[in-house]
C-alpha cells in the first residue's frame, strides 16, 4: 500500500508535561484520512511535525515519499496546507493574495482560483483585514487547492464555521478531490463532520495514537451489547475488545464493544446467558466510548 504520510516512533517533547509518544500512522495514497481527537491531544503539534515546522526527539517521517527533513523542498511543493491559524498578509486585497502566493507554485492554477472565488463569493479588491471568519476559511482553502497540490493538510478547517460556510469549504473540497485525486488529511473535534466525508479515521489522546482503521470498519465495528446472565461473564478470550461495560438492573448488563463482526454472537452461547439485542453506535459514541476505555487503560 502506498502512504503519502508515514510516521514511524514519533516522539517529542512538547512541554514538560505533554509530548507525542512513540507515533506511528500511515496515511493511505488517494485516502480521505481523518484525524481526530480532542482539544489539546497533539493533532497540531502533530501536523507541525509532519510539515518539518518542528524537530521530533525520535523516530521518522516521509511525506509523499520523501525523508523528513531533508526531502521537504519536493514535498512541500506537492502539498497545500490550511494551518490553524491563519498566515494571510491582511493589507492586502483577495486578488493580491492570490498573486502572492500563486508566484511561489509553477503548478498554480488561476482558472481553478479565480472560479472558487466566484462560488466563494469572495470581492477581488475586498481587504483581507475586512473578511469574516467564514470568509477567511474560504480563502485559505483556494490558496491550498489552486496549487494542485498531491496532498491537502488540514487543520481544523470547519472549526467556529456556520452550516452554511462548511458545505461551501466542503464540497469545494471534495469537488478537488474527485477531480485531481489528491490525498487529504484533516484533523478535527468535530465527530460528525469527519463522519460525513472521510473513509480512513485515527483517532489520538493524550500526544497517542489509540487506534487507525477505515472509517466503515470503526463505523460497523463499534457496537452497543444488551445481554442477561444469570452469573458473573467476563470477557476473557473474547474475539472483540470490551469498551465499558455496565450492570443496569438485576441480570442484564450493557457491553460496549470494538472489532465486532456479526458471527461473534456465538461466542455468548453459554448457559444462563442470552444476547437481547446488538445496537450500532455513531461515530461520536464509538470516539468518546474509545477515549474513555483508553483513560481508564492508561489511568
Amino acid at each position: 500500500m502506498s502512504l503519502a504520510i508515514e510516521t514511524a516512533g514519533l516522539s517529542y517533547a512538547a512541554s514538560r508535561d505533554f509530548g507525542i509518544d512513540n507515533l506511528s500512522l500511515k496515511v493511505p495514497t488517494g485516502a480521505l484520512y481523518g484525524f481526530l481527537g480532542p482539544n489539546g491531544c497533539g493533532k497540531t503539534t502533530t501536523i507541525r511535525l509532519i510539515l518539518g515546522m518542528l524537530h521530533p526527539k525520535a523516530g521518522t517521517i516521509r511525506l509523499l515519499g520523501q525523508p523528513v527533513p531533508d526531502g521537504l523542498p519536493a514535498a512541500l511543493a506537492r502539498t497545500g496546507v490550511v494551518p490553524d491559524r491563519p498566515h494571510l498578509h491582511r493589507y492586502l486585497s483577495v486578488a493580491e493574495a492570490l498573486d502572492f502566493h500563486g508566484a511561489f507554485y509553477p503548478s498554480w492554477d488561476r482558472a481553478w482560483a479565480l472560479q472558487l472565488m466566484e462560488e466563494f463569493r469572495l470581492l477581488p479588491h475586498q481587504k483581507i483585514s475586512g473578511l469574516s471568519k467564514g470568509e477567511i476559511a474560504k480563502l485559505m482553502l483556494l490558496l491550498a487547492t489552486a496549487q494542485k497540490p498531491d496532498l491537502l493538510v488540514l487543520d481544523e478547517p470547519m472549526d467556529g464555521l456556520d452550516p452554511v460556510v462548511r458545505r461551501d469549504v466542503l464540497s469545494a473540497l471534495l469537488d478537488y478531490v474527485s477531480t485531481h485525486g489528491a490525498t487529504v488529511f484533516v484533523s478535527s473535534h468535530l465527530v460528525h463532520e469527519l463522519e460525513r466525508f472521510c473513509d480512513w479515521i485515527g483517532v489520538m489522546d493524550r500526544g497517542r495514537l489509540v487506534v487507525e482503521l477505515p472509517m466503515e470498519e470503526f463505523r460497523n465495528g463499534n457496537k452497543r451489547i444488551r445481554l442477561s446472565s444469570l452469573g458473573p461473564m467476563e470477557p476473557a478470550g473474547a474475539p472483540f475488545t470490551l469498551l465499558a461495560r455496565e450492570r443496569d438492573s438485576g441480570s442484564t448488563e450493557t457491553w460496549v464493544v470494538r472489532g465486532w463482526r456479526g458471527d461473534m454472537s456465538s461466542w455468548f452461547d453459554r448457559p444462563g446467558v442470552a444476547v437481547r439485542e446488538v445496537a450500532d453506535l455513531d461515530l461520536e459514541d464509538g470516539f468518546v466510548e474509545l477515549l474513555r476505555a483508553f483513560r481508564a487503560r492508561e489511568g
